[in-house]
């Protein structure tokens, strides 16, 4: 009889609820609804009643259809629910995005741990969590007398189907200011602020919190015995399934809209925040050093629309001119971020073959800078749109000195979230096993690559 794991994914921009076949982890049926945000009083914040009755209605729909057999729980971060002595909200949850806590940021500042102990970079509106408390406290002052209990967001969700408190490794290490990765426990901040008692337990992401509540599963005719697992921040749901199939050291390479590439295991070297660096911590507990750039939107603004894939002649006369496109595309982010981008040699026609070439290996370029800057060792995976770009793929190899490979699978948010239900103890199935490509070391590659570099270098001094 085929096990099924209902996945709830709370997402920035929608909500889903995804049945995931637990053996295969195919996707059987997925469910959204727009993550809008409420304009408040007292502050921008999600629509919590809303999603938890689309939930219990997706539930009960599911389960009569194809039955449900556990319940995991994906969500993005810098988000946290302040529960009070009733268990419900304390205050509505705020969102991130909101610019609030830059009002404090001055003094909160002046509290917030270093870089050095948190691996967590300073970051606008409350994307750090320690900066959300702050703000919050002093907006309303009863409110952390008010608060009894501290959770996670995926817990969140955890503790409305079980009735059990708890926090996660993935999602208080995700640049929240409350936690230090080295030590794999709670930062100084947690004491700065008095939140040591009022901080839900910490449990592994696959924990079982407990059993769904007696009126969940009466309300969704699921099993009073249905299994909650504790839950996972999304990125690093998706980092899960390669965690379980590699062995350390390796790095992945996650792309789209963002690129952020995430070390296990790698060498040790000194983090700078001012490179966009930052640690997020695994499922396993373990700190993964991990760097970021816009590379889908600077694609996107650098190709200047779609173009055919590149023929050899293209990528020669980008080798041989040669063209290259400098950093930053878009300058707030990356490891380049601050500089002017601009073109050396003959600039190709946006729409271009040798345009689409050119950006290739500019992307492939700074994704090497970013996987240098926060050591990375072993084979590179490549997941994403990036993972159909050959020549990417070919650069990124020659410019590390490293084995490429890319993920073949889909593997995504809920996939990695449904994987929980296994535990630690197994790995991808075949289908998402990364796919080996020949990089090929090129020496007319391995040229371009160094005198990128230097040019790079020469433009970051003037």
């Amino acid at each position: 009889m085929t096990a099924h794991v209902a996945v709830i994914d709370i997402g920035k921009t929608n909500v889903k609820l995804v049945l995931v076949d637990q053996q295969s982890l195919a996707e059987v049926e997925v469910i959204t609804r727009p993550n809008t945000v409420r304009p408040g009083p007292p502050w921008p914040h999600f629509d919590v009643d809303g999603h938890w009755a689309f939930l219990l209605d997706g539930l009960r729909d599911l389960h009569a259809k194809h039955g449900i057999d556990s319940i995991s729980v994906t969500t993005h971060g810098a988000c946290v629910a302040l529960l009070g002595g009733d268990g419900g909200l304390a205050a509505p949850i705020l969102d991130y995005e909101h610019g609030g806590p830059d009002t404090v940021a001055q003094d909160y500042d002046a509290i917030r741990p270093p870089f050095s102990e948190t691996g967590s970079p300073r970051l606008a509106g409350g994307l750090n969590v320690g900066a959300q408390f702050f703000w919050q406290f002093r907006t309303d002052p009863a409110l952390q007398e008010r608060t009894q209990q501290i959770v996670t967001y995926p817990q969140f969700w955890g503790a409305k189907l079980t009735g059990v408190c708890a926090t996660d490794v993935t999602s208080l290490g995700c640049h929240t200011d409350l936690w230090n990765p080295h030590k794999g426990g709670f930062s100084s901040l947690v004491d700065t602020m008095g939140l040591a008692e009022k901080l839900a337990p910490v449990r592994k992401p696959t924990d079982v919190l407990g059993p769904v509540l007696g009126d969940v599963a009466q309300y969704t005719g699921m099993r009073p015995d249905t299994p909650v697992y504790c839950g996972i921040h999304d990125s690093n749901a998706s980092l899960f399934p390669y965690v379980l199939a590699n062995t350390a050291p390796f790095s992945v390479i996650s792309t789209g809209t963002w690129v952020i590439a995430m070390s296990v295991g790698g060498r040790t070297v000194p983090l700078d925040p001012d490179l966009d660096t930052l640690i997020n911590v695994t499922a396993l507990g373990q700190p993964a050093p991990s760097a970021r750039f816009m590379g889908g939107r600077e694609h996107d603004i650098a190709t200047g629309g779609a173009y055919p894939d590149p023929t050899g002649d293209d990528l020669n006369a980008v080798l041989s001119g040669p063209i290259m496109l400098l950093p930053a595309v878009v300058p707030q982010t990356g490891p380049f971020k601050g500089r002017t981008s601009r073109w050396i040699g003959k600039t190709p026609a946006p729409g271009s073959g040798a345009r689409g070439a050119a950006v290739a290996l500019y992307l492939a370029l700074v994704a090497a800078e970013c996987l240098s800057n926060i050591g990375h060792d072993g084979t590179i995976i490549v997941e994403g749109p990036f993972a159909g770009n050959d020549l990417f793929l070919r650069m990124l190899g020659v410019a590390t000195g490293s084995p490429v490979v890319r993920s073949s699978g889909t593997t995504g948010t809920s996939t990695g979230a449904a994987m929980l239900v296994s535990g630690a103890t197994r790995p991808a199935p075949a289908g998402q096993e990364p796919a080996a490509i020949d990089p090929a070391p090129s020496g007319a590659l391995a040229d371009y690559s160094a005198r990128w570099r230097s040019a790079v270098g020469l433009h970051m001094q003037a």
